[in-house]
This record gives structure tokens, sequence and C-alpha cells, in this order.
């Protein structure tokens, strides 16, 4: 193991540093609450497409909170009915990507949502305002407010409603739906799979948000973590608040959703990620009850794994 993180054997049964809030389920059954009382008031919009094979739709709903989120929605157009789907969730500050990227799927039956975060590189709204500083990034948006203020708790909302929403077509099986991502969109997939326990497979690579604090301590919050640092030094310089602020972050560390996952999970790890180190990787991984199985790539970092594709294509293939 390189010398930043510990040995395999202890990541192996490592449990996570950051502390979980007292009312931590009470606070995602009110927020599931608030998201089916939510009408979603789903807009399914044709988009010309030169594959012969698929379907093409951009697709709006209303999430919590107001905001119209957006997600590339593409369907076989000769696929027998009802047929599986996949959900796809991108890294920090991205977007959808491109429709091309989606069509292997298609071609092999699935129809296939892929989300655009609030606020991010995409075409979703973000309007929820909050108190408090929003310097550099998300994770510490709505830090210094009420709870249900974070943004990610309305991120990590909106991929269950769209998990709902997919399952809800009548194209789709919704017993046969899975779930991928890499860096955020790995924590989502962790999110989404937590949240709709109907998800069949999950396939996170290299999950994002997990474990605020061992990122802290291991003094790694830079690059996507960079805003905790900035938060920190900026308001609340001498960590009076320390505790709080760690404790208030574990309402949307996906090691405390993860216990709640009932699908087959397949992670991705690579042992020199200094950008999501191992080690929070592995705090969400442990406490899987799932069936589960984590392919690490001792070599690599937070890039481009070899064969990785090829892997969750096969993974899914038999949903």
């Amino acid at each position: 193991m390189p010398v930043f993180e510990m040995p395999l054997e202890q990541l192996k049964c490592y449990q996570g540093r950051n502390p979980k809030p007292d009312d931590f389920d009470a606070y995602w059954q009110r927020a599931l609450a608030e998201m089916r009382a939510t009408d979603p008031q789903v807009e399914l919009i044709p988009r010309p497409t030169k594959a012969s094979f698929a379907e093409c739709f951009d697709l709006y709903f209303t999430g919590v909170g107001g905001s119209r989120v957006y997600a590339k929605y593409l369907r076989p157009k000769t696929a027998p009915k009802p047929h599986p789907a996949l959900l796809m969730f991108h890294g920090y500050s991205g977007s959808s990507g491109d429709w091309t990227d989606k069509l292997p799927y298609v071609a092999q039956g699935f129809s296939v949502a892929a989300l655009d975060c609030r606020g991010q590189g995409g075409r979703s709204e973000n309007i929820e305002g909050v108190r408090g500083p929003t310097l550099r990034g998300h994770i510490i948006r709505g830090l210094d407010d009420h709870p249900d203020k974070l943004y990610y708790r309305s991120v990590f909302l909106d991929t269950a409603q769209l998990a709902n929403i997919v399952m809800s077509f009548p194209e789709v099986d919704a017993d046969r739906v899975g779930a991928t991502g890499g860096s955020q969109g790995g924590a989502l997939t962790l999110a989404c799979a937590a949240l709709e326990p109907r998800i069949r497979k999950a396939a996170p690579v290299f999950p994002f948000l997990c474990d605020y604090l061992r990122v802290w301590e291991m003094d790694l919050a830079v690059g996507a973590y960079e805003e905790i640092r900035t938060f920190l030094r900026q308001f609340d310089p001498r960590h009076e608040r320390e505790q709080e602020i760690f404790t208030r972050l574990g309402y949307i560390d996906c090691q405390h959703l993860a216990p709640r996952i009932r699908a087959e999970v397949l992670m991705l790890t690579g042992l020199m990620d200094t950008i999501c180190p191992p080690s929070t990787q592995f705090a969400a991984y442990n406490k899987i009850e799932s069936p589960k199985r984590m392919i690490l790539y001792p070599d690599y970092g937070h890039e481009g794994l070899p064969d990785s594709a090829d892997i969750l294509f096969d993974f899914f293939a038999d949903l």
C-alpha cells in the first residue's frame, strides 16, 4: 500500500471516522416523505437521433424544493417490454455527457437515464436559497443553515426520484434497474441504491462523499474536497465547531447510507487514489450488507481504470 494509506488488511475492516448524527434515520425518513409528496411533473421531450435502434428524450422533473431537474433518457425501439434500465450519475461539477456513450446499453435492450446534478455543469436548476457561505463548492452548501438545506440532501433525493420515475415507465421492469457512476457519480450510485431499495445492481467507481473527517485528518482536503479546508479556515479557524461541522456533514456521508443498500454491489477502487482515499471508500463498502464485490487497482488513482467499462457492461448485462 502507498504510504499515505493504512495497510490493505486494515482497510478491509475499517469502519470510518466521520460521526453519524443521532437522528440520521429520522432525517432521511423525513426527506423521503418530502420527496414522495412532491409532484414530479414529468416532461419527456423527443430529441432527434440517427441511432436507428434508439429513441432519445430530454426528461425534466420537479425535485424537492421546486427545482426542475434534467436527465437524458434513451430507450430501445424494439426491445421486449418491460425491459431493464440503467441510471447513470456523473462526476463532480460535470454533466450527463454525450448521448452516444449510453447507446451500447440501449443496443443491449436497456432504457438509460443519465442525471444532471443541480447547479453543476448540466441543465438542472438549483433554485433553493441557503444561509451561510457557498464558497468553492457544493459539499458546504447549506452547512450553516438547517440540515434540510444541505445541497447533497436534494441531489441524493433527485437520484431516488429519478429511479422512481424510470421504474414507473411502462417499458421498464422495475425489478431490473441498475445504477452506476464514478467519483461523485459513485457516491450518487450508493445514495440512490440506499434511498431506493428496489435498485437491483449498483456499480460505484471510486465513490466521493464518504468519511469527510478521514479526508481531513489525512490532510487530503484538496482538489474535490478543498471546500472543507476553505470552510474551516475561513469560518472556523480555531476548530471550535469541528465536532458540530463534521457531525452535520454526516447527514450526507454515504458510509452512513450504505447499510440501507439491498442491491448487489460491485465497487471499483484504485489504491493510489489521493482524491477519494481508499479508506473512505472502504468505510462505505464495509457497511454494505447485501452481496458485494470490490475490484482493486493497486497502481491506479482517481483516473480511468483499465477494462472498467467492459467490467461494468458485463456486470449489468444479465439484469
